[in-house]
């Protein structure tokens, strides 16, 4: 077989009808030899390289931390996010066609889809909202999980379809069966989860917003019909005797003893301001001062019998030494004027120990006026 055969120019790999016959009834067995060469991983003895040893690793000086900290490394924040939303194909690259496979002698192997065919694919996955619906192995919806496109336009979690052809034992399409389909990694379910999130977070808050916005109205405008007015009044009410209870004190028998003891107190002074006043004579110009108070009120009947008076302005008569059968006055240094016969029964019919003025409730000193 000569070289000028491979170098004429009519010379058409997909095409061998063009050599003569001699030169490709050889060119196919010498194809047909490399593709099993390939397929069975046999290498050509001579043309095998040398194993090549990589060069030894001189030890590290310095010391590795046990714990990683995580100090000193620069973190990027968008490649985690890149990360997540690219696609990429998931199947390996395929090994390039052998010479029987551009010769059409053997079956050449499904070549991987372009961008543009993945991207068909994907329309018409969407058209039938196959990311929004669940994952047809698992009947739950695709969240944030990995999401697989195939080549026939179904979609899976990548975890469903791994362990499903793990259990089958074979490449086959779970939905319609297509065999040796192709993989492709997508984000469709995942930014469907992301925006219903924040749909029902925005529903949830401009719920709350409005609800308070009407509760606070409710409570502050009345409405119009009688009835729902009527309620309205009475929960304001309501709301003003709660606050009006919980701001009073309750502490009743604190205070009641409170009053007790500055009660008692009030007694105990004004019982030692009398027995002091008991104890000391009044002089004459104290008498007229007193004298001169009680004309000034102007009382013209006894409190006790509530009879005239008369005139008490009129001369004097000492205590010890009154006249009798005629009616007299008594003046006590309190300044309240009574019947002298009105007092002496009330002193007999008193029960405590000191004398005790019947309107002021005072220690008092008397003395008699005679009309």
């Amino acid at each position: 077989m000569g070289s000028h055969h491979y170098s004429d120019s009519r010379f058409n790999g997909n095409n061998p009808s063009r050599l003569p016959k001699g030169s490709s009834t050889a060119l196919a067995a010498v194809a047909i030899q490399d593709h099993l060469m390939q397929n069975l991983s046999l290498v050509d003895p001579f043309k095998r390289p040398l194993q090549k040893f990589p060069p030894a690793k001189k030890p590290s000086k310095a010391a590795k931390a046990v714990v990683d900290t995580g100090r000193g490394k620069k973190v990027n924040r968008n490649s985690k996010k890149t990360a997540e939303e690219k696609e990429y194909v998931l199947d390996p690259k395929p090994k390039p066609l052998t010479l029987a496979q551009k010769m059409g002698i053997v079956d050449a192997p499904e070549q991987p889809l372009s961008e543009d065919q993945w991207a068909k694919v994907k329309d018409q996955s969407n058209q039938r909202d196959d990311s929004i619906q669940p994952c047809a192995i698992c009947k739950e919806d695709f969240g944030l999980h990995q999401q697989v496109l195939l080549s026939c336009s179904h979609v899976f979690h990548r975890n469903c379809l791994q362990a499903f052809e793990r259990f089958t034992g074979r490449k086959t399409c779970p939905m319609c069966r297509k065999q040796q389909y192709q993989t492709r990694v997508i984000h469709e379910g995942a930014t469907y989860h992301r925006h219903q999130c924040a749909t029902r977070i925005q529903a949830c808050w401009r719920g709350y917003v409005v609800h308070s916005w009407y509760k606070k109205l409710r409570e502050t405008v009345p409405p119009k019909d009688p009835k729902l007015r009527q309620k309205f009044y009475e929960a304001k009410l309501q709301a003003i005797t709660d606050r009006l209870v919980r701001s009073y004190d309750t502490r009743v028998e604190e205070f009641l003893s409170q009053i007790d003891r500055s009660v008692a107190d009030s007694r105990s002074v004004f019982h030692s301001l009398d027995t002091s006043t008991l104890l000391r004579a009044i002089t004459e110009d104290e008498w007229e001062a007193i004298q001169y108070k009680a004309v000034e009120r102007g009382e013209k009947d006894c409190p006790i019998c509530i009879m005239s008076l008369g005139n008490i302005s009129e001369g004097n008569v000492d205590v010890d030494s009154p006249r009798k059968g005629k009616r007299t006055t008594v003046l006590l240094s309190c300044t309240h004027v009574f019947h002298l016969c009105c007092l002496e029964a009330f002193e007999e019919l008193s029960l405590g120990e000191h004398k005790i003025c019947p309107v002021c409730r005072a220690g008092y000193q008397k003395r008699i006026q005679d009309i």
